[in-house]
């Protein structure tokens, strides 16, 4: 009866154990993750594989690290200075991901804390290498889009060889000292008026010339009609209007050689 009990407390011992080792046992890797083996009893980090999502079973004294893959994004608002040495808050967000196949090396030899060690240093590094090269109204007005491709190219070229991927670069805000800001935007608005002027001047200037070029061609016009119009096509123009006039079916009284008229018939009509 003394047995009974003792071997009872081992089978409970027993499962005990046997669902400490399967739970130590056994790994998930969730969507969009994966597994880093450290093998507690072998050469540490397994380099030759990448473990992917799904149920692993690993043995007991071993160690899974899970790393998310997915893109992920991180913001960081830096204080740098432009190329004449004012100083120019960059809001920026980069969206990057771990290299899936060289993740082992990743971990060996960056750790879990690979945001902060590497990737937060090589933005801010390409952010200063970058703004540097601008000068405040570049900054502020037209070079926004290149200032993102440019420190996207220093970033993922610093990063080339620390197996993280960076996909893209997004300059949220620049901002300038308020002094400098509001001399900027005085000195484009001036700018824009001149445009402005210039415009309407060589509106005016174009209308002008239009003007007189319309003025001149009806001059000339006038000039040819003038020295084509002869007497004797007068006369002639006055003969055929004076048949028209007889042939029509109206009463009229014409007269023979009015002198007012260069001799041509005079026709007084009555209806």
């Amino acid at each position: 009866m003394e047995k009974l009990p003792k071997a009872g407390l081992v089978a409970i011992i027993a499962v005990v154990l046997l669902i400490i080792v399967i739970l130590k046992s056994s790994v998930v890797i969730g969507a969009g993750q994966a597994g880093v083996l450290f093998k507690t009893l072998g050469n540490g980090v397994d380099l030759e594989n990448t473990y992917g999502e799904g149920f692993h079973i690993i043995a007991p004294w071993n160690d899974m690290i899970i790393y998310p893959t997915r893109q992920q994004s991180v913001s960081d608002k830096m204080q740098v200075l432009s190329v004449n040495g004012l100083e120019v808050k960059v809001d920026a967000t980069v969206w990057f991901q771990p290299e899936y196949d060289k993740l082992p090396f990743l971990h060996q030899e960056k750790g879990t804390q690979y945001e902060s060690e590497i990737l937060a240093p090589a933005i801010s590094a390409a952010a200063r290498s970058v703004v540097g090269r601008y000068t405040p109204e570049q900054l502020y007005s037209s070079k926004r889009d290149v200032i993102q491709q440019e420190i996207l190219e220093e970033v993922q070229k610093e990063l080339k060889t620390q197996y993280v991927i960076v996909n893209r670069v997004l300059v949220k805000d620049v901002t300038l000292p308020i002094k400098i800001k509001e001399a900027i935007e005085r000195k484009l608005k001036q700018e824009q008026e001149s445009l402005e002027y210039e415009f309407r001047l060589t509106k005016a200037t174009k209308e002008a010339e239009r003007q007189k070029i319309d003025a001149e061609g009806k001059a000339v016009a006038n000039r040819i009609l003038s020295a084509s119009l002869t007497d004797k096509i007068l006369t002639e123009k006055g003969i055929e209007a004076t048949l028209m006039l007889s042939q029509s079916p109206n009463s009229k009284v014409i007269v023979i050689g009015g002198s007012e008229s260069g001799g041509l018939p005079i026709i007084l009509g009555n209806q």
